[in-house]
Protein backbone atom coordinates (compact mmCIF):
# COMPACT_ATOMS: atom_id res chain seq x y z
CA UNK A 1 0.00 0.00 0.00
CA UNK A 2 3.00 2.53 0.86
CA UNK A 3 4.45 1.74 -2.80
CA UNK A 4 0.98 2.07 -4.58
CA UNK A 5 0.19 5.56 -2.40
CA UNK A 6 3.55 6.50 -3.54
CA UNK A 7 3.10 5.68 -7.18
CA UNK A 8 -0.56 7.34 -7.16
CA UNK A 9 0.71 10.63 -5.88
CA UNK A 10 3.73 10.73 -8.26
CA UNK A 11 1.69 9.88 -11.04
CA UNK A 12 -0.87 12.34 -10.58
CA UNK A 13 1.86 14.93 -10.23
CA UNK A 14 3.56 14.21 -13.49
CA UNK A 15 0.40 14.61 -15.19
CA UNK A 16 -1.14 17.35 -13.44
CA UNK A 17 -0.39 21.00 -14.96
CA UNK A 18 2.27 21.54 -11.47
CA UNK A 19 5.23 19.10 -12.85
CA UNK A 20 5.58 21.45 -15.87
CA UNK A 21 5.87 18.02 -18.40
CA UNK A 22 2.39 18.19 -19.53
CA UNK A 23 1.97 20.24 -22.71
CA UNK A 24 -1.47 20.38 -22.62
CA UNK A 25 -1.51 23.01 -19.97
CA UNK A 26 0.31 25.26 -21.72
CA UNK A 27 3.20 27.29 -20.90
CA UNK A 28 3.75 30.79 -19.06
CA UNK A 29 0.46 32.49 -17.93
CA UNK A 30 -1.39 29.97 -19.43
CA UNK A 31 0.68 27.38 -17.26
CA UNK A 32 0.37 29.70 -13.98
CA UNK A 33 -3.78 30.09 -14.69
CA UNK A 34 -4.06 25.88 -15.00
CA UNK A 35 -2.43 25.75 -11.55
CA UNK A 36 -4.20 27.91 -9.95
CA UNK A 37 -7.34 26.22 -10.93
CA UNK A 38 -6.06 23.10 -10.71
CA UNK A 39 -5.01 23.38 -6.97
CA UNK A 40 -8.47 25.44 -6.02
CA UNK A 41 -10.82 22.37 -7.53
CA UNK A 42 -8.78 19.68 -5.68
CA UNK A 43 -6.93 21.35 -2.67
CA UNK A 44 -8.76 22.59 0.43
CA UNK A 45 -9.71 25.99 0.78
CA UNK A 46 -10.32 26.69 4.18
CA UNK A 47 -13.32 29.32 3.65
CA UNK A 48 -15.03 27.17 1.53
CA UNK A 49 -14.80 24.08 3.23
CA UNK A 50 -17.10 25.44 6.23
CA UNK A 51 -19.55 27.36 3.36
CA UNK A 52 -21.48 23.80 3.80
CA UNK A 53 -20.74 22.94 -0.32
CA UNK A 54 -20.22 19.06 -0.18
CA UNK A 55 -17.81 19.21 -2.71
CA UNK A 56 -15.58 21.34 -0.05
CA UNK A 57 -15.93 18.72 2.13
CA UNK A 58 -14.13 15.89 0.04
CA UNK A 59 -11.49 17.85 -1.07
CA UNK A 60 -9.36 17.24 2.39
CA UNK A 61 -8.89 13.66 0.82
CA UNK A 62 -8.03 15.05 -2.69
CA UNK A 63 -5.87 17.10 -1.47
CA UNK A 64 -3.76 14.29 -0.35
CA UNK A 65 -2.86 13.38 -3.16
CA UNK A 66 -2.26 16.80 -4.82
CA UNK A 67 1.49 18.51 -4.45
CA UNK A 68 2.60 22.30 -5.80
CA UNK A 69 6.02 21.47 -6.68
CA UNK A 70 8.53 18.69 -7.50
CA UNK A 71 10.28 19.62 -3.87
CA UNK A 72 7.03 18.98 -2.26
CA UNK A 73 6.43 15.94 -3.73
CA UNK A 74 9.96 14.53 -3.87
CA UNK A 75 10.43 15.76 0.50
CA UNK A 76 6.72 14.01 1.12
CA UNK A 77 7.61 10.57 -0.65
CA UNK A 78 10.61 10.30 0.93
CA UNK A 79 9.05 11.16 4.42
CA UNK A 80 6.59 8.31 2.91
CA UNK A 81 9.11 5.81 2.07
CA UNK A 82 11.24 5.76 4.90
CA UNK A 83 8.67 5.44 7.69
CA UNK A 84 5.41 4.06 6.00
CA UNK A 85 6.93 0.72 4.70
CA UNK A 86 7.30 -0.64 8.72
CA UNK A 87 3.98 1.22 9.81
CA UNK A 88 2.19 -0.71 7.28
CA UNK A 89 3.61 -4.16 8.19
CA UNK A 90 2.62 -3.44 11.77
CA UNK A 91 -1.17 -2.36 10.89
CA UNK A 92 -1.67 -4.08 7.67
CA UNK A 93 -2.57 -3.20 4.35
CA UNK A 94 -6.09 -1.58 4.46
CA UNK A 95 -6.03 -0.39 8.14
CA UNK A 96 -3.00 1.63 7.16
CA UNK A 97 -5.06 3.02 3.74
CA UNK A 98 -7.64 3.72 6.27
CA UNK A 99 -4.87 5.33 8.81
CA UNK A 100 -3.34 7.26 6.13
CA UNK A 101 -6.34 8.53 4.79
CA UNK A 102 -8.45 8.84 8.18
CA UNK A 103 -5.65 11.51 9.88
CA UNK A 104 -4.78 13.24 6.29
CA UNK A 105 -8.54 14.63 6.11
CA UNK A 106 -8.73 15.59 10.08
CA UNK A 107 -5.36 16.82 10.00
CA UNK A 108 -6.49 18.91 6.90
CA UNK A 109 -9.66 19.79 8.82
CA UNK A 110 -7.67 20.82 11.69
CA UNK A 111 -5.79 23.35 9.82
CA UNK A 112 -8.72 24.34 8.07
CA UNK A 113 -10.96 24.84 11.59
CA UNK A 114 -7.89 26.83 12.80
CA UNK A 115 -7.56 29.47 9.46
CA UNK A 116 -11.44 29.08 8.71
CA UNK A 117 -11.72 32.39 7.24
CA UNK A 118 -8.85 31.86 4.63
CA UNK A 119 -8.93 31.80 0.66
CA UNK A 120 -5.69 30.19 0.37
CA UNK A 121 -5.66 26.63 -1.11
CA UNK A 122 -4.03 23.67 0.82
CA UNK A 123 -2.85 20.65 -0.87
CA UNK A 124 -0.31 17.41 0.03
CA UNK A 125 0.23 14.61 1.70
CA UNK A 126 1.74 15.94 4.46
CA UNK A 127 -0.82 15.57 6.75
CA UNK A 128 -1.07 11.80 6.28
CA UNK A 129 2.40 11.36 6.33
CA UNK A 130 2.76 13.53 9.83
CA UNK A 131 0.24 11.12 11.02
CA UNK A 132 2.76 8.10 10.10
CA UNK A 133 5.31 9.60 11.59
CA UNK A 134 3.46 10.01 15.03
CA UNK A 135 2.40 6.29 14.84
CA UNK A 136 6.30 5.28 14.30
CA UNK A 137 7.50 7.31 16.92
CA UNK A 138 4.77 4.82 19.53
CA UNK A 139 5.16 2.11 17.36
CA UNK A 140 8.89 2.06 17.18
CA UNK A 141 10.55 4.52 19.41
CA UNK A 142 14.15 2.89 18.99
CA UNK A 143 14.64 2.19 15.57
CA UNK A 144 17.56 3.43 13.86
CA UNK A 145 16.84 6.08 11.63
CA UNK A 146 19.78 7.61 9.06
CA UNK A 147 19.20 11.75 9.16
CA UNK A 148 21.29 14.87 8.04
CA UNK A 149 20.90 17.98 9.75
CA UNK A 150 22.35 21.25 9.01
CA UNK A 151 24.15 22.23 12.50
CA UNK A 152 25.92 18.74 12.23
CA UNK A 153 27.52 19.77 8.83
CA UNK A 154 25.15 17.09 6.88
CA UNK A 155 26.96 14.08 7.84
CA UNK A 156 24.39 11.16 7.68
CA UNK A 157 24.49 9.90 11.18
CA UNK A 158 21.96 7.41 12.60
CA UNK A 159 20.05 7.96 15.19
CA UNK A 160 16.90 6.42 17.50
CA UNK A 161 13.60 7.27 15.95
CA UNK A 162 12.45 8.61 19.04
CA UNK A 163 14.93 11.48 19.12
CA UNK A 164 14.63 12.39 15.32
CA UNK A 165 10.40 12.12 15.36
CA UNK A 166 10.24 14.63 18.47
CA UNK A 167 13.28 16.85 16.99
CA UNK A 168 11.01 17.16 14.06
CA UNK A 169 7.71 17.56 16.18
CA UNK A 170 9.04 20.55 18.23
CA UNK A 171 10.54 22.19 14.75
CA UNK A 172 6.91 21.85 13.38
CA UNK A 173 5.43 23.65 16.67
CA UNK A 174 7.59 25.95 17.00
CA UNK A 175 6.55 26.58 13.44
CA UNK A 176 3.14 26.69 13.43
CA UNK A 177 3.60 29.02 16.58
CA UNK A 178 5.65 31.72 14.62
CA UNK A 179 3.03 31.43 11.64
CA UNK A 180 -0.46 31.80 13.02
CA UNK A 181 -2.03 33.41 9.87
CA UNK A 182 -1.00 30.15 8.14
CA UNK A 183 0.82 31.16 4.61
CA UNK A 184 3.20 29.10 2.86
CA UNK A 185 3.49 25.48 4.98
CA UNK A 186 0.41 24.37 6.80
CA UNK A 187 2.91 23.46 9.84
CA UNK A 188 -0.49 22.82 12.08
CA UNK A 189 -1.78 20.35 9.76
CA UNK A 190 1.64 18.44 10.10
CA UNK A 191 1.27 19.16 14.15
CA UNK A 192 -2.42 17.78 13.83
CA UNK A 193 -1.29 14.85 11.80
CA UNK A 194 1.43 13.78 13.90
CA UNK A 195 -0.52 14.17 17.19
CA UNK A 196 -3.50 11.82 16.18
CA UNK A 197 -1.18 9.18 14.17
CA UNK A 198 0.14 9.05 17.98
CA UNK A 199 -2.78 8.96 19.63
CA UNK A 200 -4.03 6.21 17.56
CA UNK A 201 -1.21 3.94 17.62
CA UNK A 202 -1.03 4.19 21.39
CA UNK A 203 -4.98 3.75 21.66
CA UNK A 204 -4.97 0.88 18.90
CA UNK A 205 -2.23 -1.05 19.85
CA UNK A 206 -1.47 0.08 23.56
CA UNK A 207 2.05 -1.08 25.73
CA UNK A 208 2.29 -4.81 24.31
CA UNK A 209 3.21 -2.55 20.68
CA UNK A 210 7.13 -2.04 21.96
CA UNK A 211 8.50 -4.98 22.45
CA UNK A 212 11.20 -3.64 24.90
CA UNK A 213 15.28 -4.38 24.14
CA UNK A 214 18.03 -4.80 26.67
CA UNK A 215 21.69 -2.60 25.64
CA UNK A 216 23.39 -6.22 24.89
CA UNK A 217 20.49 -7.82 22.41
CA UNK A 218 20.40 -8.17 18.81
CA UNK A 219 18.49 -5.34 17.28
CA UNK A 220 15.43 -6.43 15.92
CA UNK A 221 14.28 -5.88 12.32
CA UNK A 222 11.93 -2.27 13.97
CA UNK A 223 15.58 -1.56 15.76
CA UNK A 224 17.37 -2.05 12.79
CA UNK A 225 15.38 -0.05 9.60
CA UNK A 226 15.07 2.19 8.17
Amino acid sequence: MTHLLTALCCALFVIGPASGLTRIYGTGDALLHAQTAYFERWGVIPADLWSGSVRALVTPLTALFVHGSWLHLLGNMLFLYVFGAMTEQRMGRLPFLAFYLGTGYLALLGYAAAHATSGQTLVGASGSISGILGAFLYLFPRARVTSVFPFLFFLPLRFPAWIVLLFWFVLQWQAAQDDPNGPGVAYLAHVVGFALGFLYAWVRYGRDSVVPTRGNDPATEGESQP
